[in-house]
């Protein structure tokens, strides 16, 4: 259902992609599968919290990067971040762990999560996200993520990982 609605939302705002359906990949490592069958490198999505729980970030990262918490941490400005629990992401962003991708933040109606994506993952000219399910993939021009994030009033945050 999730990932209709994220479909739907795309065609509805004429936001062209390319759709790879296939088995469930929950982890990084499973999505060597989509490498090899495609040549697509999904990103690492993250979902972090402070440590009062008040402020909750999207990080996007490019897979092969590895994420350090202290680095991040004092990238974003904020006191040591952790991840955010199953239930937060459902919470939040109404996606299941193993699904999270830049599109949760479609269901994100109250722009609670702010958004930081690695500056490698801006500068190339594709995003490759799950359709909030992770039994789907798209491939998405940058540059038009970047727009329809700002058609949305979502600021992104570049820091470099």
């Amino acid at each position: 259902m999730k990932k209709e609605t994220v479909i739907k939302f795309l065609d509805d705002r004429s936001v062209e992609y390319e759709r790879f359906d296939h088995d469930a990949v929950s982890t990084i490592e499973e999505c060597g599968k989509l490498r090899e069958m495609k040549g697509w490198d999904l990103c690492k999505n993250l979902l972090l919290r402070t440590t009062n729980g008040k402020i909750h970030y999207l990080l996007v990262m490019q897979g092969e990067k590895s994420f350090v918490t202290k680095e991040v941490s004092k990238k974003l400005g904020t006191s040591r971040l952790s991840f955010a629990s199953g239930e937060e992401m459902e919470a939040l962003l109404n996606t299941s762990p193993g699904s999270l991708s830049i599109l949760s933040l479609i269901f994100d109606k109250e722009k609670t999560v702010s958004l930081a994506v690695d500056s490698d993952v801006l500068s190339s000219e594709f995003i490759y996200c799950h359709a909030c399910e992770n039994t789907t993939t798209l491939r998405i021009r940058t540059d038009d993520m970047r727009a329809l994030l700002t058609r949305m009033g979502i600021e992104i945050r570049e820091i470099e990982i």
